[in-house]
């Protein structure tokens, strides 16, 4: 491949590079989690797209105009793909969110989440917004930068070919989902524990409105037992968020 040159195929390469990038800003949580104006996501992502077409100038090649909109489609669909390895982490912690707000009672209390103007559960809320900060506290923004820049290494535009096999993406669907019920499974074992009691007492002291009573114990215990999870589980939750960001080569 030819070295790229001039304006022309200067701003072709960042344009290619930048559709690796601003799915992530677009769609991919924990970056969704804060309402910043799309304006500023997208010049982010021209500006990384720039700088990295600087720096691996002379691995990208001239991309003729007959080719560009294929191009364009696979590097889009690399983007996609890095977004959807965050995406399935936090909808993991979501989902392990909405089970314990279903047992506890909170099903119909969401939090309202004003980026997406949607409601979203009660505690995967504290989930999501946990491994947020473990995302950022961590080397996690650092880590997509070098995925990017080592993919065009790697896979310059025009060259990506895709998975072959779902094998996997499905193992990382069970990893991620495996985890984060991990995550609350404490929780859970605390809520069986008190179900198991509830139900014990309902066949002596029929009388009392069990229904209402479980509703209020498992909510103190709920209360009791998260600040423990968030305590203890930052190993977890570290654990999710690298495996998240490992994933990304796997499902290219």
């Amino acid at each position: 491949m030819t070295i790229a040159s001039g304006f022309a195929d200067q701003l072709i390469a960042t344009l290619l590079i930048s559709l690796r990038i601003a799915p992530v800003f677009a769609f991919a949580p924990p970056i969704t989690l804060t309402k910043t104006p799309a304006v500023v996501r997208l010049l982010l992502a021209l500006a990384l797209g720039f700088w990295m077409a600087v720096a691996h100038a002379d691995r990208i090649g001239v991309v003729t105009d007959e080719a560009l909109v294929s191009v364009a489609a696979g590097e889009l669909m690399f983007g996609l793909s890095t977004a959807l390895a965050l995406q399935l982490a936090f909808a993991a912690l979501l989902t392990a969110g909405r089970a314990l707000d279903i047992q506890v009672g909170f099903g119909l209390a969401q939090v309202a989440d004003p980026t997406f103007r949607t409601q979203m559960p009660l505690v995967g809320s504290l989930f999501i917004y946990a491994a947020g900060a473990v995302f950022f506290a961590t080397d996690g923004p650092a880590d997509l930068v070098a995925i990017w820049s080592q993919s065009i290494e790697a896979a310059p535009p025009g060259s990506l070919t895709g998975p072959t096999s779902l094998g996997g993406l499905l193992g990382y669907v069970k990893s991620i989902f495996v985890l984060a019920m991990g995550l609350a499974g404490a929780v859970f074992l605390t809520l069986f524990l008190v179900d198991l009691t509830i139900a014990f007492m309902s066949r002596t002291l029929p009388q009392m409105n069990m229904l209402v009573l479980g509703f209020q114990v498992k909510t103190i215990a709920l209360l009791a037992t998260l600040p423990f999870v968030f305590a203890f589980s930052g190993a977890l939750f570290l654990r999710i968020v690298r495996l998240a960001i490992d994933a990304v080569p796997e499902l290219l």
